[in-house]
């Protein structure tokens, strides 16, 4: 295991999920929303919740729909594990909560698939996301 690329990814998936907690709370500006996507592939794909496939056109969709919707919103990531550590990706798994001023609790585990540029940046891959009773 190589900490200085565990941390990385760690850190992206903290980076990501505060510019995703701002963009849902409406705390980003509108014009954001290129930076935000930029942390995923072009090739990106998503099994979320519902079970349904998501590629870089649906996030796009969904994060431009979703913009505001979700005010006093707190994410929260924990439990990180660096499963593979790889010279093109990395799997990574965590724990994230969700909790709203309306009172919505949600808790999921994912697992992410990170590719490595060459410049030393990630990239979102691949996401699974897994309820949580």
């Amino acid at each position: 295991m190589n900490m200085p690329t565990e941390n990385r990814c760690f850190d992206e998936i903290l980076d990501v999920h505060m510019l995703i907690q701002h963009w849902l709370a409406g705390q980003a500006a509108p014009e954001q929303l290129g930076d935000l996507l930029a942390h995923f592939s072009p090739d990106f794909s998503m099994i979320g919740l519902s079970g349904q496939r998501l590629d870089h056109a649906g996030l796009q969709r969904v994060f431009h729909a979703a913009h505001g919707t979700r005010p006093d919103l707190l994410i929260q990531i924990d439990e990180p594990q660096l499963i593979r550590h790889g010279q093109y990706l990395s799997l990574v798994s965590y724990r994230e909560r969700q909790i709203d001023a309306q009172g919505r609790h949600s808790v999921r585990r994912s697992t992410a698939v990170f590719e490595h540029l060459d410049n030393g940046d990630l990239r979102w891959l691949h996401l699974h996301e897994t309820p949580c009773g």
